[in-house]
């Protein structure tokens, strides 16, 4: 069973994968890849930004701290295509992404060949922005965190190296906030000043400190007023020696800067200004090393007074753009990718682009509809290499029996690239050629790659992409420099058709955002149950452990006759969908159930369905009550801890709907049916 931490656990979670992980940034391998973390960040970027450009496609993979966080959440036969959507996005909200691959491919005519630019980015989402009070937190897999240590991922790097990002919404909450942040200070200066300005000072110490700075003020003041040739000295008559008073140009008027000074004491200067300069003006700023810095400025006018408190403000407001941009992070390369509009190849990627819209653009929609139409607007284009394996029956059988991961895939399209050798294979001597460029330096043989690394699991994708181009027709050498992959009619149809989930084919268009695009010829495996019908599925879950799959169809058949139940699945030990052959009959059930409960007569203790209500836990509910503990953002480990935590929200819902399910059991009770007898007499 599969267990995770939150990331204030992380070192404990991680403690053997560390053990085992590489300490450098470069795998033992020889194939040349870019690793990037925050230390060579920028340079990376400037350096991308061209790639990108000239780029013809480019292909992403991701390495995350898990897939699923409990695991009734793992992808379903019988899960429909939004519950499968509300699973994804589950995942993509609970987990990190630690590892970025992104490798923009440019044909190069000349060579008649690719030229990828492989790129290993380690993220990490640091607090950069305290005042956000944004407080990162993730799960983490062990089967995850120990799969990438198995590859020699290296923790250390990802972590004090990682680069941090915000999302689109989160860098416009954080604007917000430090520009709240600004006006709420302010707010309060004024406001705790209004009460004492005309109260007076009664401590000694407060007066004999006050009547010393307002002398200092005023031969100041008037030392400014006097001196006519414009050199500003003056050495203020402070007692204490830690207090020091320096004449400065601040916006172009002379100023007064304070150091040294406690909290209590500026409170104090700024009282003098407002009760006796009509002139100065006390403003407070961000010097260097992010310190506040307190001045005490010479304005000419009250007009002059207003624009300076402006251009204060304005300083601010720009200083806190600055401070949020830097905070950006990794999220400028998906930006990057989002201007460009390239063709985005991935491999099974529904998941990946959840993460991408997720962490760096905002939260993720309830519904896939919604989400679809978002993320068209961000990425138009893209490819699941995944689809089209399965799209190509002359793959398909090269594949061999419909393995299609992203490791196989490569190995057998690409075998002078995953082996540095020539293939014997006659049917793969025309392969299209990848040659790989970082930096200055470009290579056509190298050893394989570390797989399940993100920067090379991309390459592979773009290398599988390439092929599989070629597989359908689509001619490299003849391909013009003004020509576009997104527009080739022979590339088009697979556009932005993905894998909603693999376990049952679902396919959802990007474009259009319909579902279960069957009619593109995309091969479909054998389904281990028959046709699904949803609306015929009761959800049960709490029954007794003792309680096997043919018992509980044994049970219910006694009552609704021997095919009344097509098939039953279990989503864990604790949970089961049982599929009946008519929709009416999962109303009937629910009904029966809680009328048996409700009664303590022998009739309750003798009925077909007392041994699966034995104990008094047992629970049921339509597939829509299903849908809606999916989307609960909790997570238990067991489905019937997960229902009882959302519980009040679905039998609320079983009350509301239970008038119109008992006139609906009237209506049937009226017909002539022996299963409603069965009711009441057995």
């Amino acid at each position: 069973m599969n267990t995770h931490r939150p990331v204030r656990a992380l070192s404990r979670a991680l403690s053997r994968a560390l053990s085992n992980s590489s300490s450098s940034v470069q795998p033992s391998s020889t194939f040349p890849l870019k690793n990037v973390t925050k230390s060579n960040f920028e340079p990376a970027l400037a350096e991308l930004r061209r790639h990108v450009a000239a780029a013809d496609f480019v292909a992403i993979d991701l390495e995350m701290t898990g897939i699923t966080s409990a695991p009734w959440r793992d992808s379903l036969e019988f899960d429909r295509a939004d519950v499968c959507y509300l699973k994804v996005k589950d995942s993509a909200e609970k987990f990190a992404v630690l590892q970025f691959g992104l490798c923009p491919f440019r044909w190069d005519s000349s060579k008649q060949s690719f030229i990828a630019h492989p790129h290993n980015f380690y993220i990490f989402p640091h607090q950069e922005i305290l005042a956000t009070n944004a407080a990162y937190e993730f799960l983490c897999q062990t089967t995850s965190i120990d799969f990438l240590a198995k590859y020699q991922f290296d923790f250390n790097i990802c972590i004090h190296e990682g680069i941090s990002y915000l999302s689109r919404g989160q860098e416009i909450e954080a604007l917000r906030h430090l520009s709240l942040a600004y006006e709420d200070e302010l707010l309060a200066k004024w406001s705790n000043l209004k009460e004492p300005v005309h109260m007076p000072v009664v401590k000694m110490a407060d007066t004999l400190f006050t009547e010393r700075m307002k002398n200092i003020f005023t031969e100041w003041r008037d030392g400014l007023l006097r001196n006519s040739n414009g050199e500003l000295q003056f050495q203020g008559n402070s007692n204490d020696s830690q207090q020091q008073l320096r004449t400065i140009f601040f916006k172009m008027r002379p100023a007064l800067s304070l150091s040294g000074f406690t909290s209590h004491q500026l409170r104090l200067i700024h009282l003098i200004i407002r009760r006796h300069f009509q002139d100065l003006a006390y403003v407070q700023i961000n010097g260097e090393k992010t310190c506040q810095q307190q001045l005490v400025v010479r304005t000419d006018s009250k007009d002059d007074r207003e624009l300076l408190m402006k251009e204060v403000k304005d300083e601010h407001c720009r200083q806190a753009e600055v401070k949020v941009q830097a905070a950006v992070g990794f999220r400028h390369v998906i930006d990057l990718l989002s201007s460009e509009q390239k063709l985005i190849v991935g491999h099974n990627c529904f998941l990946d682009i959840a993460h991408i819209y997720s962490k760096f653009v905002g939260p993720l929609p309830s519904t896939a509809e919604e989400f679809v139409s978002s993320v068209n607007k961000c990425f138009p284009y893209v490819v699941d290499t995944k689809m089209l394996l399965n799209a190509n029956n002359v793959l398909q059988q090269r594949m061999k029996k419909s393995q299609t991961s992203l490791s196989s895939a490569f190995a057998m399209l690409c075998p002078q690239i995953a082996l540095g050798k020539k293939s014997t294979d006659l049917a793969f001597q025309s392969c299209v050629k990848v040659e790989v460029q970082v930096d200055d330096l470009r290579s056509s043989n190298w050893n394989s790659g570390a797989k399940h690394e993100a920067g090379y699991d991309a390459f592979m994708t773009g290398c599988v992409f390439a092929q599989t181009c070629s597989h359908l027709g689509i001619d490299f050498q003849s391909f013009l420099p003004s020509e576009h992959l997104v527009h080739n009619e022979k590339l088009q149809k697979h556009i932005n058709l993905l894998y909603l989930s693999w376990s049952n084919r679902d396919i959802i268009d990007l474009t259009s955002g319909k579902k279960n695009a069957v009619s593109l010829g995309y091969t479909n495996h054998k389904k281990r149950y028959p046709e699904i019908l949803f609306e015929n599925i009761a959800l049960i879950w709490g029954f007794p452990s003792k309680l096997k799959a043919r018992d509980i169809r044994e049970c219910i058949s006694k009552v609704f006759g021997p095919t009344s139940v097509t098939s039953i699945y279990h989503l864990d030990e604790t949970a089961v969908f049982v599929q009946f052959n008519k929709e009416k009959f999962v109303s009937e059930f629910l009904i029966l159930k809680e009328t048996l409960e409700r009664s303590d007569g022998p009739v309750s203790v003798l009925h077909p369905l007392a041994g699966l209500l034995e104990g008094g836990n047992t629970q049921a509910a339509n597939y829509e009550t299903y849908k809606d503990i999916c989307s609960s953002p909790s997570s238990k480990i067991l489905f019937a801890d997960q229902a009882d935590a959302v519980a009040t929200k679905w039998k609320n819902k079983l009350i509301e709907s239970k008038a119109a399910m008992e006139s609906l059991e009237r209506e049937s009770f009226g017909e002539k049916n022996e299963v409603n007898t069965a009711f009441v007499f057995c």
